[in-house]
């Protein structure tokens, strides 16, 4: 039987494609750790939005304390950096406390913004500076912007190409917010080098049983109810940007705009969300520091603690 301290253990992370069963090991592991759990999932930070997310439910977060969950209403943006902020004050909360921190998500680029040094800029989605920026391609052109960038960093300049106006505004909003070459920063995500004492466990499964999985859930999500929550979310809010375009959330407004029969609705969530659990694959198999652990190989929870617990 391995022992452990109740404090002191590494900040562990618990990162894998969807569906693959996170949340229930992060509770199983945070039992036996006396741990609390910070959700690193860009979506769950949205109140309302529980069953398409697939919220822990709440008799579970009753149990062991879940942060970063119901921050926001879907009316309103949340930033990288702002998820990024609070996150790490999550931590050092749960620290000061005595107690063991696990992060638990799928989304790669929220993980590495709350573990690694990395710095986001801050109120880009209608910033004055955006809005130059693009009135400026619409009237001089991709190539005036694209001149900009080759003159303040000739390196990102080399690698973005001219017509990618998108891209090109980020990188001059980067360098003219966060005083910071593009090209520095792109450097700095190429580095796996965690602000803390960091454990990351990666949960896979056979592809075949992780779609199997996928098509269960959003099953489950349909007869739970997510369409009645589509039309609620709809009726009460704006929906902002990021929550309308949230996986089954998108397709179902789709639906209800005439744009798609509900069947076909359902079978493209499905799709979508094979595709994203390819994408959080890639994404994490390039983090040197995950310990990848097959969940089928094991008969029961109880075998998976353990095996965790072994590599903490």
């Amino acid at each position: 039987m391995i022992k452990l301290k109740n404090s002191n253990l590494p900040v562990i992370a618990i990162v894998g494609p969807t569906s693959v069963g996170k949340s229930a090991l992060a509770f199983s592991l945070a039992l036996k750790i006396k741990a609390e759990i910070v959700s690193v999932d860009s979506m769950q930070i949205y109140k309302e939005m529980d069953i398409g997310t697939d919220k822990p439910p709440k008799e579970i977060r009753e149990i062991i304390p879940h942060h970063m969950i119901d921050v926001i209403t879907p009316d309103q943006n949340f930033s990288v950096a702002e998820f990024q902020k609070k996150a790490r004050q999550s931590i050092e909360a749960i620290k000061r406390q005595g107690k063991n921190v696990i992060l638990v998500g799928g989304s790669g680029l929220y993980f590495r913004a709350v573990v690694d040094p990395l710095s986001f800029p801050r109120g880009f989605l209608d910033s004055p500076l955006r809005r130059k920026l693009e009135k400026e391609a619409r009237d001089k052109g991709p190539e005036y912007l694209y001149r900009l960038l080759l003159n303040k960093d000739p390196e990102a300049a080399s690698y973005l190409p001219p017509a990618d106006t998108r891209r090109i505004i980020r990188a001059l909003e980067i360098i003219e917010r966060e005083n910071i070459l593009y090209s520095d920063l792109r450097k700095r995500w190429r580095r796996y080098e965690s602000i803390y004492d960091l454990k990351v466990i990666g949960l896979n499964r056979p592809r075949e049983e992780l779609y199997q999985k996928i098509e269960e859930r959003v099953d489950s999500m349909v007869e739970r109810g997510l369409l009645d929550e589509v039309k609620r979310l709809l009726g009460k809010y704006r929906l902002a940007t990021t929550p309308s375009q949230a996986l089954g959330y998108k397709e179902l407004i789709s639906y209800l705009n005439g744009d798609l029969s509900f069947e076909a609705a359902v079978n493209l969530i499905k799709k979508r969300t094979r595709h994203f659990a390819k994408r959080q694959l890639v994404w994490f198999k390039a983090d040197p520091r995950v310990n990848w652990v097959d969940v089928s190989s094991f008969r029961n929870t109880e075998e998976l603690v353990s095996h965790c617990l072994s590599l903490i």
